[in-house]
């Protein structure tokens, strides 16, 4: 595309592009650098949901089509951006990878970790290297048997006991099932 277009590619824009990749999409232009030859479109979303920030060369433009051309293109009111949001949002995804990471088991077979998935689901669970601990202290060590369940109290260890030789059962079945 050529740079000089830059007039059809002003700020609030919205457009329909295709690039030379086939992709296409519509959105309104949020920047277009013509040093860089850079544009950048928010993608247009549902209302209420957020596009998605593009940022194309204006080179990989094939096709462009200006869909609303705003009068005036320049907006003049400060962007503000929440920082506070932003940090918060991330502590959230991060935490929530920290957690989906510890939820898998390092040097443990299949088998276990569909036992602690299943633990999981009705009991709070960890990891202890190659040992599931339930509750904080129930253990249940290899090779994930009923009787390889310890500690805690009583009434913890059948509850523990009952999920594992129920789980148990069903991987069984399941197995039986896709080996005719």
């Amino acid at each position: 595309m050529d740079p000089a277009a830059g007039t059809e590619i002003a700020e609030g824009n919205l457009l329909r592009i295709r690039t030379s990749l086939g992709d296409d999409l519509q959105g309104h232009v949020l920047a277009f650098d013509k040093a860089l030859n850079m544009v950048v479109i928010q993608e247009s979303g549902d209302v209420g949901v957020r596009g998605n920030l593009r940022f194309l060369k204006a080179t990989f433009i094939k096709e462009l089509t200006v869909i609303k051309q705003l009068e005036d293109s320049f907006d003049s009111r400060p962007r503000f951006i929440d920082i506070a949001s932003l940090k918060a949002r991330e502590d959230a995804a991060l935490k929530q990878a920290m957690a989906e990471a510890e939820r898998i088991g390092v040097g443990v077979t299949q088998e276990a970790q569909d036992i602690f998935d299943a633990l999981s689901k009705t009991l709070p669970v960890r990891w202890d290297k190659a040992t599931i601990l339930v509750m904080g202290d129930v253990r249940v060590n290899e090779p994930y048997l009923p009787e390889n369940v310890t500690g805690g109290a009583t009434a913890a260890n059948d509850r523990v006991k009952k999920v594992l030789e129920l789980e148990r059962m069903r991987l069984q079945a399941r197995s039986s099932s896709a080996n005719p």
